[in-house]
């Protein structure tokens, strides 16, 4: 009060010189000749101190809105492995969300070491299939340790970690393989014999059911396996498109293979956010960044790899898209190891039904391979993981 009555006698004295006071209207309006009493002007003016000290009007005169003063957001930690490409999926969901956080937020890319990452000289099928890229991702977001992963989704095991949820699918690359070599121009071009470099086994079916070829188990990031080619460790080898075009590395592509040469696998191209289930509020935030037609076409797919129970160890391939009638297609196929069999469904319907229709015909096609096809792939990934193994180390 009392520097309310300091401040209004600072602005009595101002108006009565005729000094400019800019309050705003309803508090005080002063300048010479405008006749308002003495006292008049003194009670308005300690009114408009007080106001002044107290923070409701500003300096310039404006009143301020009491809204509650607006903390910034707590700091989102996104955790990511630590490879060149999950790397920079992870910075294209910081700048996603970064839109999405309060002005201040705080965000950290927590690189997350895996055992998929630390195991390179055996198949992935061997080792544990795809869960080995996410259960070390799944302990730290379960813990509290991050607050949401980042993944490519073809390394997602079809049922994620209880407690946890797929959020948000950003919008969808280009989902084809292509063909890397330094001998041959195209796919076609590749004679029998030569040395094919693949840790994957639908890679691997899908090249044996076009040529007489040697594959043999090639691991390791973009960059490790580039370096192997030029190396010429193997004749040639398969990377997906949209890997190589997030790390502006297009150009090392020889030739960009359309799906009649080879289908891409499920979830090809598509990066997905996990949170914790229980997290509502981040689901809030995350969940602006959904692209609805990514999300109807992987978990289409993920439904008919699911229904064939299927992992790195069953070369499965599939792809849903959008087509211009707004239907959603789907095509998938299930392969022997050696490519000799392979058995397919296609069909349609609308987007929303997408899931069911890639369970149905995931079921119809097993039923129609029947259940020995399926044992005797697991069969074969067990001998080619005996073959594949290591030797003992000598205590």
């Amino acid at each position: 009060m009392l520097l309310g009555v300091v401040c209004g006698v600072w602005l009595t004295i101002a108006a009565r010189s005729g000094s400019e006071v800019a309050v705003s209207p309803g508090f005080l309006e002063s300048g010479p000749g405008l006749g308002t009493p003495d006292v008049t002007v003194f009670m308005t003016a300690c009114a408009a101190g007080l106001a002044v000290a107290t923070g409701v009007v500003g300096s310039a005169g404006r009143l301020r809105s009491r809204r509650p003063r607006v903390k910034p957001e707590a700091r989102l930690r996104i955790g990511t492995r630590g490879s060149p490409l999950a790397l920079a999926q992870a910075r294209d969901v910081e700048s996603r969300a970064r839109e999405q956080l309060q002005q201040g937020g705080e965000i950290d890319i927590c690189v997350i070491s895996t055992e998929g990452d630390r195991i390179l000289d055996r198949a992935l099928a061997d080792v544990g299939g795809k869960g080995l890229f996410t259960k070390e991702l799944d302990r730290a977001l379960l813990s509290g340790e991050v607050d949401c992963c980042v993944h490519s989704m073809k390394d997602v095991p079809t049922t994620v970690a209880p407690g946890t949820e797929i959020v948000a699918y950003l919008p969808r690359e280009d989902t084809r393989d292509v063909f890397l070599s330094a001998k041959y121009a195209t796919l076609a071009d590749l004679p029998d014999g030569a040395v094919v470099g693949t840790a994957s086994l639908r890679r691997q079916a899908q090249i044996l059911a076009q040529k007489n070829v040697v594959v043999t188990n090639f691991r390791g990031n973009v960059q490790t396996r580039l370096r192997k080619l030029a190396a010429g460790t193997v004749d040639c080898t398969f990377l997906a498109y949209a890997g190589l075009k997030r790390l502006g590395m297009l150009a090392e592509a020889t030739q960009v293979l359309e799906w009649s040469d080879m289908l891409p696998a499920i979830a090809q191209g598509a990066v997905g956010i996990q949170i914790r289930s229980n997290d509502a509020a981040l689901r809030g935030t995350l969940s602006q960044l959904d692209h609805e037609p990514t999300r109807l076409a992987v978990e289409t797919e993920r439904a008919f790899l699911r229904a064939l129970d299927g992992s790195c160890r069953t070369p499965i391939a599939g792809q849903a898209w959008i087509g211009p009638d707004s239907r959603l297609a789907f095509r998938g196929q299930v392969l022997s190891a050696d490519g000799k069999q392979r058995f397919e469904r296609v069909g349609d319907c609308l987007p929303c039904d997408g899931p069911e229709l890639g369970k149905t015909l995931g079921d119809d096609l097993r039923r129609e391979a029947g259940e020995e096809f399926f044992a005797e792939l697991q069969r074969a990934a067990s001998e080619h993981a005996a073959a594949n193994a290591p030797p003992a180390r000598v205590p």
